[in-house]
């Protein structure tokens, strides 16, 4: 049986972050995805030809971060999901609520939805550049998540809030594991071990 778990990085992430599970997944051919897409409308495309291309494989294994997770499901959710052969995913870090985080990320520029619409695109302080056609693609384009998944989430992720986890999880029937003083980005000693026993007890 031949079977592969795909790792999809976040944010200034990396295609070679996928080593680092080779060690936890003995079953898998373990790859990672070097995605060029910024946004969900260009992921859409990308990811979609990139699954196709797994035909050969029995099982699939999605492991994606952050905003990865979140192009994945944009991509690979609802009627797709039928024509590729994702068994399970698991999310470290989520963004499940892109509209809500760009809203928020809004509030903290302190620029309204008028001024944005006005503007189709504003840089901020902290180095994003909000835009109205991302932030209108995103609610014409809600998730539709149909394949089984479990998520790793941190106590302390600063971009999402429990509460929009939590209730993403149940709506799509996903387990939710919180780590307790864990963040968004999962890089100490202690995130990285409890992150390796996540990943280690749910790849069987």
């Amino acid at each position: 049986m031949k079977k592969i778990a795909v790792y999809i990085h976040g944010k200034g992430g990396n295609v070679a972050e996928a080593d680092h599970y080779k060690s936890l997944l003995n079953d898998y051919e373990v790859v990672g995805f070097d995605y060029k897409a910024e946004t969900p409308w260009d992921a859409v495309t990308e990811f979609r030809a990139f699954f196709a291309s797994l035909e050969d494989y029995d099982s699939v294994l999605l492991i994606a971060n952050s905003i990865g997770a979140y192009f994945a499901m944009m991509a690979l959710g609802g009627d797709i999901s039928s024509s590729v052969k994702i068994e399970r995913a698991l999310f470290i870090s989520p963004v499940v609520d892109m509209g809500k985080l760009i809203c928020d990320m809004m509030r903290w520029a302190n620029v309204t939805e008028d001024e944005l619409r006005a503007r189709g695109e504003i840089p901020t302080d902290f180095g994003e550049t909000l835009s109205w056609k991302y932030l209108s693609y995103v609610r014409e384009h809600p998730v539709r998540w149909n394949i089984s998944s479990e998520i790793l989430y941190g106590s302390n992720d600063n971009l999402t809030p429990y509460e929009v986890v939590r209730d993403f999880a149940d709506k799509i029937s996903a387990s939710l594991t919180v780590m307790d003083g864990g963040e968004h980005w999962f890089h100490t000693p202690e995130q990285m071990k409890f992150l390796d026993q996540w990943i280690e007890s749910r790849a069987l």
